[in-house]
């Protein structure tokens, strides 16, 4: 190993957010929010899709997961009688 790689920390983000698009995505699961529990979503995007979606939530400091999250959500706002 390098040593630039034994320094980086366990949730860093390279410099090259290019480096950052290839790599691969492991993530550990996350505890459970607020609302007590996530559920994964899968989806079939296109390479280019992925990676212009890894660029703008880098550029703006965000996780793409947190990124997604919150467009969802902003997309798909709960309505009355749902349970919170």
């Amino acid at each position: 190993m390098s040593e630039r790689s034994e320094r980086r920390g366990f949730a860093s983000r390279p410099t090259n957010p290019d480096a950052w698009i290839k790599a691969a995505e492991i993530e550990p699961a996350r505890t459970a929010d607020a609302a007590g529990f996530t559920a994964r979503l899968t989806l079939d995007i296109t390479p280019e899709l992925r990676g212009r979606i890894k660029i703008i939530a880098f550029q703006r400091g965000v996780t793409v997961a947190d990124m997604l999250r919150e467009l969802l959500a902003r997309e798909f706002p709960s309505t009355s009688g749902d349970t919170p």
